[in-house]
């Protein structure tokens, strides 16, 4: 018969069933030999992280299966500085026991890799580590900057949950299990610019909360701290000899070596860190940071605003607030917007006062959102562009009340119906950066090896960031090349000239000095330079220049134009040099060093501007006024140029001279 008839899968269904009830009843009986599980113990710890256990007891005269015992973490909560580590209570503990017939003042030794849960000691201003016990306390950690715990002698995964067995873990921002969006990784390098009149500098600030904060110095100088906690208390630490100690109750590990100084805090920091670089010596220093910033400003949802109606029926929102999670206070929503991963939550919707008017007899009924009558609500125009381009600087923009009816227009009404939401703020500080600066690198080797010679170094401009930018001043640009002196003899005729760097190294430094990144704000962006016109002999190169600008969110590059960029615009065009021609003395005519020497200068000594005559006078009689031309040239040819190069050179000041005074004859 056809309902009868079994499948294969029919038949192997029903043995995984009978199978899978087996196994089931296996573990049933195997529980059923054991007795419940008792109550928990005392936890071996009162804060930090300790132990308890629970205990079971085997009903059978024969060997049950599984563990009598079960642990689990307790006192999950930071222990006060003043408590000490649990490792060195227990070392101090045998103090007053005389080891081989003397006492000793017993300090831990941590990290063991082979024996992490037995306790260690070394005898204080001995190399005698001995041994004192097979087994720490439950709840000691196996590792000091781990979770993981000592019990029963054993070493437990302990996760950032505080549960045993646990595979949660901590994110860079110090999150568990989290996914790293509430901080953002800072790294950057400081190269120490020595100065008669200064004797330290500032290397870094960096900010209360902020973690896995690494430095590294190379060089003579040296390193030390300033703090400032969230009360305004300043203190400073000198970090004078290699140890591990507390700062504003967070650890610091400090390295010092003759040629370098290694700083690392695990944080979070419970203040506000400055570091500071000391000058102590002739050479540069250079040093190394990184460090995990917490994005202390955050968006909070707020509660719902009144209803929108007595009765009847009505609806009430919510809105969101710029957070700021050190002083615990509301700030303006541009501290929340300058985090990209901060994302502001929408608004909820509810209905709310839905019992019926006392002069209606019926009941009103809930239209849809989008048919209600908004709320008043403020509206602002968009912010002014900054007074400054860095430094700090300010922006306004007014702030009025609206109202939009059902067919939405919007007109501006009394500012109390908006006071139901606090009003937006009018001014705000605006490019609170630094100012980008010039930042010299190493010299490079003389270019002889006797006699007078050259020598050339990259300049960078620096912004905020560390990012090689745009920006700086062309007043104060340092200068790239200069001569050297090696004080060894030449056995060969004097050089007419110093000796130029070989091409290669001077291409990197004009190339490392020239190049612009793209940035947020406008700026002129340079692309490669051509090959040389010519292959052997003077001849030229031409490059492009663009105005771009990074848009942030969506990070592309974007083309503008010209105007839209502030600043001298990079040159587009110079001179070059392909070596000597085929058949031609390794000696130039003067003219030939003349331009050689000239393509390997700022572009600013070769084009000038100059005056060139006068304009036409404005008026025939009468008194009137003539304007003088100024034109860019060519140094060397005397010819009129492209005035794209003379930015680099301060344009002269208008002058006008007055003209045509005979007064005019009369109408």
């Amino acid at each position: 018969m056809e309902c009868c008839r079994w499948t294969t899968a029919g038949t192997l269904l029903l043995a995984s069933l009978i199978l899978s009830s087996r196994t089931a009843r296996s573990e049933e009986d195997r529980d059923s030999l054991w007795d419940a599980w008792g109550s928990w113990s005392e936890c071996s710890r009162t804060c930090g992280g300790g132990a308890s256990y629970s205990l079971r007891r085997c009903l059978s005269s024969k060997t049950c299966e599984g563990r009598n015992i079960q642990y689990r973490t307790c006192s999950n909560v930071d222990c006060p500085p003043e408590a000490g580590d649990f490792r060195a209570q227990q070392c101090s503990a045998h103090n007053d026991v005389k080891y081989q017939g003397q006492l000793y003042e017993w300090l831990p030794v941590s990290n063991d890799p082979d024996n992490p849960c037995s306790l260690k000691c070394q005898a204080r201003g001995t190399a005698l580590v001995v041994e004192l016990a097979p087994k720490v306390l439950d709840g000691t950690r196996c590792y000091t900057e781990s979770l993981d715990m000592c019990i029963s002698g054993l070493c437990q995964i302990v996760g950032c949950d505080h549960q045993l067995g646990s595979a949660a873990k901590e994110d860079n921002c110090g999150v568990c299990n989290g996914d790293g969006s509430t901080c953002r990784l800072v790294r950057g390098q400081y190269k120490s610019q020595l100065s008669a009149s200064k004797l330290d500098d500032t290397v870094v600030a960096i900010p209360y909360g902020s973690r896995q904060v690494r430095l590294m110095l190379k060089g003579p100088d040296h390193l030390y701290l300033e703090t400032k906690t969230l009360q305004g208390v300043k203190n400073e630490n000198s970090l004078s000899t290699t140890g591990s100690f507390l700062v504003e109750n967070s650890s610091i590990d400090f390295q010092k070596f003759p040629d370098k100084e290694i700083l690392r805090i695990s944080g979070p920091l419970t203040a506000d860190f400055t570091i500071k670089i000391h000058y102590a010596g002739a050479a540069e220093s250079s040093v190394q940071f990184i460090f995990y910033q917490p994005i202390i400003h955050r968006w909070r949802e707020t509660d719902f605003f009144p209803c929108s109606a007595s009765c009847g029926g009505g609806y009430q929102l919510t809105s969101a607030e710029c957070f700021d999670l050190r002083s615990n206070r509301v700030v303006a929503d541009q501290y929340c917007h300058y985090y990209p991963e901060n994302i502001k939550p929408k608004p909820k919707l509810q209905e709310c006062n839905l019992d019926p008017c006392p002069a209606s007899d019926g009941y009103k009924q809930i239209m849809p959102y989008d048919l209600y009558h908004p709320l008043p609500r403020w509206e602002s125009t968009p912010w002014t562009a900054c007074s400054s381009s860095c430094g700090g600087g300010i922006q306004s923009r007014s702030v009025s009340c609206v109202e939009e009816d059902i067919q939405g227009h919007i007109s501006p009404v009394e500012e109390w119906k908006c006071m139901y939401t606090p009003k937006m703020p009018v001014v705000q500080p605006c490019n609170i950066f630094d100012c980008p600066k010039w930042l010299a690198q190493e010299w490079s080797p003389c270019t002889v090896t006797c006699g007078q010679g050259l020598r050339y170094r990259v300049v960078l401009c620096i912004d905020h960031r560390g990012m090689h930018t745009g920006g700086c001043s062309p007043k104060t640009k340092p200068h790239i090349k200069e001569e050297c002196v090696v004080p060894t003899p030449c056995y060969k005729p004097k050089e007419k000239l110093p000796v130029e760097a070989k091409l290669p190294w001077y291409k990197q430094a004009q190339e490392l000095e020239e190049g612009t990144a793209v940035s947020e704000e406008p700026s002129f962006i340079p692309e490669a330079w051509s090959a040389c016109s010519v292959t052997c002999g003077v001849g030229s190169q031409v490059r492009l220049v663009k105005c771009q600008v990074l848009l942030s969110f969506s990070q592309s590059v974007a083309d503008l134009p010209m105007d839209e960029c502030e600043g001298p615009k990079p040159v587009s065009q110079r001179a070059c040099y392909g070596g000597p021609c085929s058949g031609e003395a390794a000696e130039h005519t003067p003219g030939e060093i003349q331009l050689l020497y000239g393509s390997l200068q700022e572009l600013d000594e070769l084009y000038d501007w100059e005056y060139e005559g006068f304009t036409e006078c404005s008026e025939s009689c009468g008194g009137g006024v003539q304007e003088a031309v100024v034109t860019c040239l060519n140094k060397q040819t005397r010819e009129i140029a492209d005035e794209t190069l003379c930015v680099s050179s301060r344009r002269p000041p208008q002058l006008l001279k007055a003209c045509s005074l005979d007064p005019c004859p009369p109408r």
